[in-house]
């Protein structure tokens, strides 16, 4: 007969002889951590974690509700995708525009495509999170429906393009701008930047430039565009006022670059344009694309 094997060690019980196992009620029962939760002091503690954690969360909604509201209608940031800025911008640079003052002579603005201006593919989407930080103002606006220039002229200002210096000429005056305009590499750059033009700027719109005059798809290249809805060939060159986000106050990144954007002193000096006829021709003829 083969042998018989052991049988395994029965678990002690309270009825069976041994020493018995305690079981997780046991435990509990003695472990001090499980007193301290039923302390008054513990207690105190939780109601008071809680109350902390309704609060911040209402600090935290608040600050995101309160961020959202600058964002729309005080400052925004927006990063500079282009060269047509230069030196003034620079790709990548950072800036933060503000929306609540009325637009100058001289300022650097943001503003929404008037359109078909902008022809470059847009930029690739943000990631969801990034989505929620760019549009509570954490993070710059990437997107490409944006444009950026400086303003030359407002309504009523009569822009000519260029004196015998090659300098343009708003309401007669001529703007020295040597401080600020990127210098041509070549002859033939040169002359494009200094393409003959004599506009006037319609009510309600603004003609701007940038500071790359040579690599800037700014008012100057829609000069000759035909005209929409009615509109007179030469009106898309200068931008409506409502499709205007701000102006551009200050570089805040990279921080090497971190400094104040104000209007150059040639601009002081500029005197005050004259609202134009009904029947003023806003573009003379002749005009043509310079872009």
């Amino acid at each position: 007969m083969p042998a018989k094997r052991p049988s395994a060690p029965r678990r002690a019980t309270a009825k069976s002889p041994g020493r018995a196992i305690p079981g997780w009620a046991w435990v509990r029962a003695r472990l001090p951590r499980w007193k301290f939760l039923k302390s008054p002091e513990a207690v105190t503690f939780r109601q008071h974690l809680v109350v902390f954690s309704k609060e911040l969360l209402v600090v935290v909604v608040a600050a995101l509700i309160v961020a959202s509201l600058l964002r729309a209608f005080v400052a925004q940031m927006f990063l500079i995708p282009t060269q047509s800025m230069e030196p003034t911008l620079l790709v990548k640079d950072r800036v933060i525009v503000e929306k609540l003052s009325a637009v100058q002579r001289g300022e650097i603005i943001v503003f929404s495509d008037p359109g078909g201006w902008i022809k470059t593919p847009p930029a690739p989407a943000r990631s969801a999170p990034g989505k929620v930080l760019q549009f509570i103002g954490v993070l710059p606006d990437t997107s490409t429906e944006h444009l950026i220039k400086r303003v030359v002229g407002l309504p009523g200002d009569h822009v000519v393009c260029c004196d015998p210096q090659g300098w343009v000429m708003v309401n007669d005056q001529p703007l020295d701008e040597t401080g600020y305009l990127a210098k041509p590499t070549d002859e033939a750059l040169n002359a494009l930047a200094v393409t003959p033009y004599d506009v006037v700027v319609p009510t309600g719109r603004i003609f701007v430039l940038g500071d790359n005059r040579t690599s800037s798809a700014d008012s100057r290249c829609h000069l000759n565009d035909i005209g929409a809805d009615g509109l007179p060939t030469g009106q898309g060159a200068f931008v409506p006022e409502d499709v205007l986000v701000g102006q551009a106050r200050a570089i805040w990144w990279p921080s090497s670059r971190i400094h104040k954007l104000g209007i150059p002193a040639t601009f002081d000096t500029v005197p005050a344009g004259v609202a134009p006829a009904p029947d003023t021709a806003l573009v003379q003829p002749g005009t043509g694309p310079v872009c």
